[in-house]
């Protein structure tokens, strides 16, 4: 999994006060947790781009003032509700041998033969899945290849798993899946209707030229 560097300094004070004035200074004041104390630091907010809008999962290497690196995994983030400023970030601890959960990305690839030739529609059951493993092992997305799907075909979680790391969900649950089109359903069921109706038309045309015949039948026999 890729890697990214924040660099940040330590906070020596972590009432309202301090918060508020950090901020101010377009700071975001940030935690990590799962080592044997909480540390608590702050760091650029354009240091979070690349970690907060991007489509992949990241590791983080948080490089403090004092010289000490922690790899890290950010794990919750708080946002101004109104002007979406980062107001808050936590992130746990990487240890080397220890298996960590993660919330992953899906991404799609190709182009499935059921929405290209018969108009169905890919439906996006699971964009993200949490995923366990070791942080070495972790990935930075899991690839869902639909090129082989047709209409009613369905990618499971089983499809999606590696012997690396354990996908943290039911093993028949779809992640995607070709569907019939509301459009196609409209024709399908026009055309059956239609169907129907040309079976029933024929029936009453055959109804009618019986009861014809039998008519023509009854005066005959009237007129000998």
């Amino acid at each position: 999994m890729k890697s990214i560097t924040i660099n940040g300094s330590k906070r020596e004070h972590v009432g309202k006060v301090a918060t508020k004035a950090l901020r101010n200074a377009g700071k975001v004041p940030c935690v990590i947790y799962g080592g044997e104390n909480p540390i608590h630091f702050s760091a650029d907010e354009l240091s979070f781009s690349k970690l907060v809008y991007t489509g992949d999962a990241h590791t983080v290497v948080v490089v403090l003032d004092d010289g000490n690196k922690i790899d890290a995994v950010m794990q919750d983030i708080q946002f101004h509700p109104v002007n979406d400023k980062i107001l808050h970030v936590d992130f746990f601890q990487l240890h080397e041998g220890k298996e960590i959960t993660m919330i992953i990305p899906v991404r799609i690839e190709g182009t499935a033969p059921g929405v290209r030739d018969t108009g169905g529609l890919l439906s996006r059951n699971k964009r993200k899945l949490s995923v366990r493993a070791l942080p070495k092992n972790l990935p930075d997305f899991l690839l869902a290849d639909i090129s082989t799907l047709n209409l009613n075909d369905s990618i499971t979680v089983t499809d999606l798993s590696e012997e690396t790391f354990t996908i943290l969900h039911p093993e028949n649950q779809v992640v995607c899946q070709v569907k019939m089109s509301r459009a196609s359903m409209s024709i399908e069921e026009t055309d059956e209707e239609l169907e129907e109706g040309a079976e029933g038309a024929e029936g009453t045309e055959g109804a009618e030229a019986n009861a014809e015949g039998s008519k023509e039948g009854g005066e005959a026999k009237t007129d000998s």
